[in-house]
């Protein structure tokens, strides 16, 4: 029987590390990641950067679940502080 979880391979600030996912979270992480205008590793660096505890994994499942969870409460992605629209508001401080 094939696991349901998927181990890869990604660089996250420039070092190699592997995260283990359940596809649906892989497949919305690339989702996420297209919406963004981010490439996939550059988002997991941003949750990297951000979680306070527990594994990347755990951290990337949260993240998913929030972002998804978000626009299915009404609200829609540019809301959730896309990079270009953080970037515009950076530019307006």
């Amino acid at each position: 029987m094939k696991s349901p979880v998927v181990k890869r391979s990604i660089v996250v600030a420039g070092h190699k590390t592997s995260v283990s996912l359940e596809e649906a979270f892989w497949t919305g992480m690339k989702e996420i990641s297209a919406f963004r205008h981010m490439t996939l590793s550059e988002l997991v660096g941003e949750i990297d950067g951000k979680r306070q505890q527990g594994n990347l994994s755990s951290a990337i499942r949260l993240f998913v679940l929030d972002y998804f969870r978000t626009r299915a409460l009404g609200q829609q992605p540019s809301e959730l502080h896309p990079r270009a629209d953080r970037a515009d508001s950076a530019q307006s401080v």
